[in-house]
């Protein structure tokens, strides 16, 4: 390993470069597919969209407020440090510990599997399917786990299984981490080239989908009845049983727990806050950063979601969807009934109806592998539509997942000056990069790419970062009466109202996942308390080190 250097970090990053690297980590792959769930959830074009905006508002909201935290303090480490400054060294850590647990790190290799599975639709011998790609494969050693309050398992494992496609995703990873390990310059690069060209991507398909194969007639299915539809979703009837016969609120609560695949999906705009240490005149051009970066991404989003209902109708064809309930019906009674072959005969010929049906027909919320994004360009093109696709989602994650490395060094880094992480951690290579957090990072993340449990890990954990969000939020009050005297180039945008109302936003999501996806929180909290005995033990490590 490249000796330290004395002169700490190299501020090489400007304000387009900080931008970029918002941009390019919030651009993954959800935009992509995760209307598909949202629609199956909501069952409106006008319910789709409020979802959309509501993410939107709180992401910006959010950001806004980020950035006098950000401009107040410019270091390494961004939303640990800020977490630290407005409490304790033990919120900080239990963020930081999450972070390197599950949320970075899982967010990592999600992305380079994903990257992954649309390589294998075109080089299928490299795909993530397990009956296809297997390189590997241990049977039936069913592992299963459950928590406390939880009637079902939160964890289940029937065999292990390696594929080439995960073989992909190591490669990715480790790919990148050795490139940002060389320098923040290096990473830069590909971050800003990575970032434009996805950005075009997604223009793309929503120029496509808002004109080329613009569809009057979807547009007129969906605008027929905005509001309706939410009362027949399976979502809606599971709310109603544990809340009652009241619709609005039910259909209130329904949304809620539809957001949490939008808010995932317009995440880690945070984690340009852990390279501030790079970032030339950072009490600028952070704040600004968070503002443009975020802005940006929103205003894409809901184009694109714009350009989905445009194109498709919602729910496709009245027919096939109709035959496509009943069926689904039918099949449940047959499985309540223990009737598990002919429950599996019926789900067959729901699958081979809706294989049989044309793209237009069979709308978003029966889109082909939720491949909604795929959808629109198969409209305009049906031979190329699908590869297109499938190569703007693959240049989309590999620079998601160069972001996403580049920055979580740091905020490893940080944990190790304040003796929360391995002492290694906190020294810089000679060219400003803290290369040890990078590697740890990447070895972990591997881990979870075979581990096969990254997808179940993120779901669990969303409750918790919407936790860690509303503390940092709630930090800015803390800090104005703490720190009355502190330097802020920037104060936060419709203090206190907006930042107030963000929390409020978040308090009740996070209030409502406990009822309508109990399983999104239960995990996520004992992952965040299992880090409490660790903080303590490392400041013992730290004590006893220093004597």
């Amino acid at each position: 390993m490249s000796t330290p250097q004395s002169g700490g970090f190299q501020q090489r990053l400007g304000l387009f470069d900080a931008t970029m690297l918002i941009v390019g980590t919030m651009i993954g792959s959800g935009i992509f597919v995760t209307s598909v769930s949202i629609a199956q959830d909501v069952g409106s074009a006008g319910w789709l969209m409020a979802i959309w905006a509501l993410t939107g508002f709180m992401t910006v909201i959010g950001a806004l407020s980020y950035a006098e935290l950000a401009g107040m303090m410019p270091e390494a480490g961004g939303q640990y440090v800020y977490l630290r400054e407005a409490y304790s060294p033990l919120w900080a850590f239990l963020y930081g510990w999450v972070c390197f647990l599950v949320i970075q790190t899982g967010s990592i290799a999600a992305v380079a599997v994903v990257f992954a599975k649309y390589l294998g639709l075109l080089v299928p011998e490299l795909g993530t399917d397990p009956e296809l790609n297997a390189i590997y494969t241990i049977k039936n050693i069913n592992l299963s786990m459950t928590l406390p309050l939880m009637t079902e398992p939160f964890f289940t494992r029937k065999d292990f299984v390696i594929t080439s496609g995960q073989l992909v995703a190591v490669g990715i990873i480790s790919f990148l981490t050795l490139l940002n390990c060389r320098g923040v310059e290096e990473g830069k690069w590909v971050q800003n080239i990575f970032t434009v060209a996805k950005t075009a991507g997604l223009l793309m398909l929503i120029v496509v989908g808002l004109t080329v194969v613009r569809s009057p007639e979807a547009w007129a299915m969906n605008s027929a009845d905005w509001w309706g539809g939410i009362s027949e979703t399976d979502r809606f009837a599971d709310v109603s049983r544990k809340v009652g016969q009241i619709g609005v609120l039910a259909a209130i609560m329904v949304g809620g727990g539809a957001m949490v695949g939008s808010l995932f999906s317009a995440d880690a705009w945070n984690n340009v806050t852990f390279i501030a240490g790079e970032i030339r005149n950072p009490r600028r051009n952070l704040p600004l950063s968070l503002a443009l970066g975020t802005s940006s991404v929103i205003l894409l989003y809901l184009l694109a979601n714009m350009a989905y209902i445009s194109s498709l109708p919602l729910r496709g064809s009245e027919e096939l969807y109709r035959q496509v309930r009943t069926l689904d019906e039918k099949a449940t009674s047959l499985e309540a009934a223990n009737q598990q072959e002919e429950a599996e005969q019926v789900r067959q010929q729901r699958n081979e109806l809706l294989e049989a049906a044309s793209t237009f027909d069979r709308g978003i919320i029966f889109a082909k592998d939720q491949r909604v994004g795929t959808a629109v360009l198969e409209l305009w093109s049906p031979r190329y539509g699908a590869p297109l696709m499938a190569l703007a989602i693959m240049i989309s994650t590999f620079g998601c997942v160069n972001g996403m490395i580049l920055m979580g060094g740091r905020l490893y880094y940080a944990m190790a000056r304040d003796n929360l992480f391995f002492k290694s951690v906190g020294i810089l290579s000679v060219k400003g990069v803290p290369v040890v957090g990078l590697i740890l990072q990447g070895v972990w993340s591997v881990l979870l790419v075979f581990s096969g449990t990254y997808d179940d890990l993120l779901d669990f954990v969303i409750f918790a970062v919407l936790v860690f969000y509303v503390l940092t939020v709630a930090g800015l009050f803390v800090l104005r009466r703490t720190q009355p005297n502190a330097q802020r180039p920037y104060r936060a945008f419709g203090y206190p109202i907006l930042p107030a109302v963000y929390v409020l936003l978040c308090a009740v999501i996070m209030v409502n996942l406990l009822v309508v996806k109990p399983m999104y929180t239960w995990p996520g909290l004992i992952i965040v308390l299992t880090g409490i005995p660790v903080y303590f033990l490392w400041r013992l490590r730290a004590r006893a080190t220093a004597e």
